[in-house]
């Protein structure tokens, strides 16, 4: 089988697309041969290692998985004979965490207990590439919405909305009822609107952080905010949700301790039943993936270089059928 990868910390030029063995599954594990995955942010720290706090879970000198990869699509070859809970055939997709799940290659075995854990079955009206656009960035944006007690008719903005967890938590929310504010750029208008933002800031040509309106919450989907910046476009008992930043994470406890507006930084629980969710969501048609380009695997050094522009529009697939 096709793999991507790497011996050592580094940008996209340490990959490179390697032929290994297809693995046997032990008698408690699947073997899944993968269809397709993204290439994400959350991929993109795990390559490079940095923040450096990342490599206290993949190692501190040098990699400990070689093969890396967050998410996947793709059907069961084969199953071990303890193996209760999958069969040959079977079609899924599933989201193994920010630090990895080995993805980006083939195949790949999980344990039965992993594989229910973090995979669920394909919606039955996506492909495998739009499946797999709905997994990394929806998963961090359904886990973090579900966490909140989220009201029809709230206000809520999103700076960020083209992204994969932007796009994201732009279509959650609408689905609960919320009155949404979505800051992308002005060329992407058109796609923000029929995901069904309410109003839309071009950031290009105006600062989002002016808007005259106020909010019950304010989603920073890229992590190129802050608290200081936004806390002005809160309401009272507003809530800042950030996407990285080790201040968020000491701002969540000072501001939650001296009441009114604060940061919520959270840590997402790795279940099925949040994929389940999102399943749920594209099968009743209130959520649609959105894919900006598609790479082969013998390509995917280009789709690493591409996402670490911070450019990308939803979600960037790697396939893997030649």
């Amino acid at each position: 089988m096709k793999a991507a990868v790497r011996s050592k910390y580094g940008s996209s030029e340490v990959l490179s697309i390697q032929e290994l063995d297809i693995p046997t599954p032990k008698d408690d594990e699947i073997l899944i041969r993968v269809h397709a995955c993204t290439v994400n942010r959350s991929d993109c720290h795990v390559l490079t290692g940095k923040p450096f706090f990342m490599r206290l879970f993949t190692g501190l000198s040098k990699p400990k998985r070689s093969v890396i990869g967050t998410d996947f699509a793709g059907q069961i070859e084969a199953v071990g004979s303890t193996v209760s809970s999958f069969k040959v055939g079977d079609k899924v997709m599933g989201f193994g965490g920010g630090f990895g799940t080995g993805s980006q290659a083939q195949y790949k075995v999980l344990t039965e207990t992993k594989a229910i854990k973090i995979t669920t079955t394909l919606p039955n009206n996506l492909s495998y590439d739009e499946a797999t656009a709905c997994l990394e960035g929806s998963f961090y944006a359904a886990s973090y919405i579900n966490h909140m007690k989220i009201n029809a008719g709230q206000k809520a903005l999103v700076f960020g909305a083209t992204g994969a967890i932007g796009s994201a938590y732009l279509q959650i929310l609408k689905y609960y009822g919320v009155y949404v504010t979505a800051v992308c750029g002005g060329e992407n208008s058109a796609l923000i609107k029929s995901l069904g933002a309410d109003k839309i800031i071009d950031y290009k040509t105006a600062d989002f952080t002016k808007d005259n309106e106020r909010y019950d919450y304010v989603f920073d989907a890229i992590g190129r905010s802050s608290f200081m910046k936004c806390k002005r476009l809160l309401n009272k008992k507003g809530l800042f949700i950030p996407s990285n930043g080790f201040e968020n994470i000491l701002l969540a406890p000072v501001t939650s301790l001296l009441g009114g507006k604060k940061v919520a930084f959270m840590t997402p629980a790795y279940k099925n039943s949040t994929l389940i969710f999102i399943k749920d969501l594209v099968e009743k048609g209130n959520f649609k993936p959105v894919i900006d380009r598609k790479y082969p695997l013998d390509k995917i050094a280009d789709a690493y270089t591409y996402v670490m522009t911070g450019e990308k529009i939803g979600n960037v697939i790697i396939t893997m059928d030649t």
